[in-house]
């Protein structure tokens, strides 16, 4: 098994509301290990996925929604605060797709709610796809990225990849996390899939109110609450529609 990044850390507290968060507090305090070629980062709305996630972008010098190391757009921002603090360590084989020559980057971020703005910058452009997003439908274009920019050797960072797919397309897109993990590729994706984060031999970091635990798929509280919904979904709405 041969990993590109294999823990992060934090120099200090991130300045502003993320250093509250229960889980940027223990990354803070204790520092995280990466060990396993595909990490997922699963927890509610609020729980730190995204946030970490995009920190990491930060450390690889990846826009800030989304794209490759070693090319910027227009929409670039500073750093998040906690990308300011964050320290990744890096083997030699990951400094080299990370921080090595430009154009033999091999680091891409998916970030999900900003794809199609990323498309409208890069796409046609040599390195990217040449596909025109607009002209297929969300999920197509989803795919269209990911199979074009997720392959081989690299870091793949994905924040919510499974919101524009079907449950055909998620296995899809779980056989391609298979294979580029083969293939020497190491991804950190955050979502709230059941179906993602079932994928055999990955590691499942579930970010809660006690900060980040290692977990098994099958004690996720995602999967649980699924499992139950679609035994009894009276059970839930009752809850939900009442006034």
């Amino acid at each position: 098994m041969s990993l590109l990044l294999t823990r992060l850390s934090a120099r200090r507290a991130p300045e502003g509301w993320a250093a509250a968060v229960p889980a940027i507090r223990q990354l803070v305090e204790e520092g995280l290990e990466v060990t396993t070629p595909v990490t997922f980062l699963v927890g509610e709305n609020g729980s730190g996925k995204s946030t970490l996630v995009e920190a990491v972008a930060d450390v690889c010098r990846v826009n800030s929604e989304g794209g490759k190391a070693g090319t910027m757009y227009s929409s670039t921002g500073p750093a998040t605060p906690l990308g300011e603090v964050l320290d990744a360590e890096l083997t030699s084989k990951g400094l080299r797709l990370v921080h090595g020559p430009r154009l033999k980057r091999r680091v891409f971020f998916l970030r999900a709610e900003t794809l199609f703005n990323l498309g409208q910058n890069v796409s046609g452009r040599y390195g990217f796809w040449e596909q025109d997003l607009t002209r297929q439908s969300h999920g197509e274009g989803f795919l269209t990225v990911l199979e074009r920019m997720v392959s081989g050797p690299g870091l793949y960072l994905m924040d919510e990849p499974e919101a524009a797919l079907s449950f055909a397309s998620c296995l899809r897109m779980m056989a391609l996390m298979k294979r580029v993990a083969g293939e020497g590729g190491q991804i950190i994706c955050a979502t709230h899939s059941p179906i993602l984060s079932s994928l055999p031999g990955a590691r499942i970091l579930e970010l809660g109110d006690d900060g980040i635990r290692e977990t098994e798929w099958d004690r996720l509280q995602v999967v649980d609450h699924w499992r139950r919904f679609l035994t009894r979904p009276d059970l839930y709405l009752r809850y939900a529609l009442e006034d």
